[in-house]
């Protein structure tokens, strides 16, 4: 049963949810603060986390950053905040989707579903994507540079499979939030724009940056070297 961690400082919240994800068949486990949901996500096995963006003491975004820094699971945030900057600020410190309060359980559902289903392993018969010194591993989810394993975001992964699949061909924004989010309309060109900062600021280090931006239209999948 796919477990899924409900943060939340308001009972009320957490009750609705949980009483939604159970029966729409989640195994739900709940926590009231930032450090109970740490706790919890380095001891349990959890397929995704619901997180709060406002709790008292330690708030969601500095739960996700603490997050990043261990693992990869998928997060979408919560908050009664709706503001574009809010919503990019979550996205770079790893969130995979966010949804304002007031919401409905039952898009949350769904907003759960879509990113799990970017979660699922692949079917296809081609299991690893490679490009250059990069290699994708579609079935164990994984990137890897040289060598080196690199954590990305469920949706970081979903952006690069999506360029790596079309080396040299452009994909302009819409085509990549069409790809990187089945099924959801929420999503900004901008925002499309901070996952591509964000994968090429975990690549660049290595001295890997295999997205070319082309202005004014989208990116694509450039030629790098295999030292």
């Amino acid at each position: 049963m796919t477990t899924i961690l409900v943060v939340d400082d308001e009972p009320r919240i957490r009750d609705i949810v949980q009483y939604t994800l159970s029966k729409e068949g989640f195994e739900v486990l709940l926590a009231s603060n930032g450090n109970e949901a740490l706790g919890l996500l380095k001891s349990k096995d959890i397929d995704l986390v619901v997180l709060d963006v406002l709790m008292p003491d330690l708030d969601g975004l500095s739960v996700c950053r603490t997050l990043r820094t261990f693992s990869d699971v998928p997060c979408i945030f919560l908050s009664s905040r709706g503001e574009e900057v809010d919503r990019i600020l979550g996205l770079e410190l790893g969130g995979d989707d966010y949804l304002t309060k007031p919401f409905s359980p039952r898009e949350l559902a769904t907003r759960i579903r879509t990113v799990l289903r970017r979660t699922a392993r692949t079917e296809s018969n081609k299991e690893t994507l490679v490009h250059g010194p990069i290699e994708l591993d579609l079935v164990r989810h994984e990137l890897r540079v040289k060598g080196d394993r690199i954590n990305l975001t469920v949706t970081e992964f979903a952006v690069l499979q999506a360029l790596l699949e079309r080396p040299g061909r452009l994909l302009t924004r819409s085509q990549l939030i069409d790809r990187a989010y089945i099924h959801d309309n929420h999503i900004t060109e901008r925002t499309m724009d901070t996952h591509i900062r964000r994968i090429r600021a975990k690549l660049r280090p290595l001295g890997v940056d295999p997205i070319e931006t082309v202005h004014g239209l989208g990116y694509k999948a450039g030629e790098i070297e295999n030292p």
